[in-house]
């Protein structure tokens, strides 16, 4: 590993945080966990600030006069934003106190998805969520880093699957809060409505303790820079395969409302309590049974967080087309539920190879890289070519195209395989660690 980089956030040297590292008390599972649901809840909120817009999409739409590709870059703007801003705060949250971080990032997207109501032009909507962009880039790379020093490697995919759980979550609350809220109020009253409890929570974040970095990994490999992400190839796979799920996760994020009530004539209420209500049972369930297998299988499959999700999003491919072929609810329906449940088995375990294969004080920067390459290559462009297939060729078509890629995430997975266990090793990392928090 290089020693080029500094280890801590306050101004250490590599061995000194190393020592830190190991010298220092862990804090006790119970206060692991309480911190987990406060950060998992925050998440939530950034999750359902981010979706709120998909739900009253056709909303906007009519309002501004808008045509498909431009309510696409509705959604695109926000990413752009997004993936250029994290690599900014993961270099941050390597080396600043982390809960400032999150607080400070936690404000700022609640008061612009709050102004967002106020917008009086798409132009001023576009930089609303711009600045919403930028708030949530605070948070995503920074608060899993923290997790991790939070639990050990053997708990890791469960601990990161509870997190990532509020993707789904957040998401059908995006879908429910702003489907209900905008079919009564209006749009604007659903941006207010979501927007303004997250300032409770970034005064929450201030009060989060933070253990020493590599906390849990008994300050192994406590030195590392950018360079030694370069050839670390289960992590640029796991990020290929990531990229290509975004690209359909985003892409169906935006256009699924629209989809139902375009193409099987439900109203704006009726297909955000629809696709809010699957979202928020089937994807918490994939995410933590994901989780749960990862960490239940990688004592005899060291390389069970990429098997779970290689095989899940393979078994995902031909439920998603009968889900967007099917004209009959009960189908299209249930197979909705069984596609999202295999697509969000990978959230935890997949996240968890990232921890697992980078130094402790390298893994904020770690996460915003793969957060910027994912984006890149996925929602930002998705979001916009489904629209744009959607005005050539339908809707429907445009869905269906997004199978492929699902299948190209899965294989890509399985490919991760090969070099998992010795890029783990190479961090400094057991592949099948087997130890516990220990309470302080």
């Amino acid at each position: 590993m290089s020693s080029a980089e500094p280890g801590g956030g306050s101004g250490t040297s590599p061995s000194a945080g190393a020592a830190a590292a190991g010298m220092a008390p862990r804090l006790s599972l119970r206060y692991a966990y309480g911190a987990l649901a406060l950060l998992t809840v925050i998440n939530v909120l950034n999750y359902l600030d981010r979706s709120v817009g998909s739900a009253v999409l056709e909303n906007i739409k009519a309002e501004f006069t808008l045509n498909d590709t431009q309510c696409g870059l509705l959604m695109s703007v926000f990413l752009a934003v997004y993936l250029v801003a994290s690599p900014i705060f993961g270099h941050l949250g390597d080396r600043w106190p982390r809960r400032y971080l999150i607080a400070a990032s936690v404000a700022l997207w609640s008061v612009a998805t709050a102004l967002g109501g106020m917008a009086g032009s798409f132009a001023a909507l576009l930089w609303t969520r711009a600045a919403v962009g930028v708030g949530e880039a605070g948070y995503g790379p920074v608060s899993p880093a923290l997790i991790a020093d939070y639990f050990p490697p053997a708990r890791r995919s469960t601990a990161l699957s509870v997190f990532y759980a509020a993707i789904p979550i957040g998401f059908a609350l995006g879908y429910l809060v702003g489907g209900w809220v905008g079919g009564h109020y209006g749009w604007r009253a659903a941006f207010y409505v979501v927007g303004l409890p997250g300032l409770a929570f970034a005064a929450a974040a201030c009060f989060l303790r933070e253990p020493p970095r590599g906390a849990q990994d008994g300050g192994a490999a406590a030195s590392a820079s950018y360079r030694d992400l370069l050839g670390n190839r289960t992590y640029w796979t796991n990020t290929a395969a990531l990229a290509a799920l975004t690209f359909v996760m985003g892409g169906l994020a935006l256009w699924l409302p629209a989809f139902l009530q375009r193409e099987r004539g439900l109203s704006v209420v009726e297909s955000a309590a629809g696709s809010g209500l699957v979202l928020v049972i089937a994807g918490p369930l994939g995410t933590a049974v994901g989780g749960w297998l990862a960490d239940r299988l990688r004592p005899r499959w060291p390389t069970a967080p990429l098997l779970v999700s290689g095989i899940g999003l393979l078994l995902g491919v031909p439920v998603c087309v009968l889900a967007a072929l099917s004209p009959d609810p009960r189908v299209y329906w249930s197979a909705f539920f069984v596609a999202e449940t295999l697509l969000f088995l990978n959230t935890g375990p997949l996240n968890a190879v990232i921890v697992s294969v980078t130094a402790p004080n390298l893994r904020a920067r770690a996460f915003a890289i793969n957060i910027a390459v994912i984006h890149a290559l996925g929602d930002v462009l998705s979001p916009l070519a489904i629209g744009a297939l959607s005005t050539w060729l339908g809707l429907t078509w445009a869905f269906l195209l997004t199978a492929p890629v699902i299948g190209l995430s899965g294989i890509l997975c399985l490919v991760a395989m090969r070099t998992y266990a010795a890029d783990v090793r190479a961090a400094g990392g057991d592949p099948t660690p087997r130890e516990r928090p220990t309470a302080a």
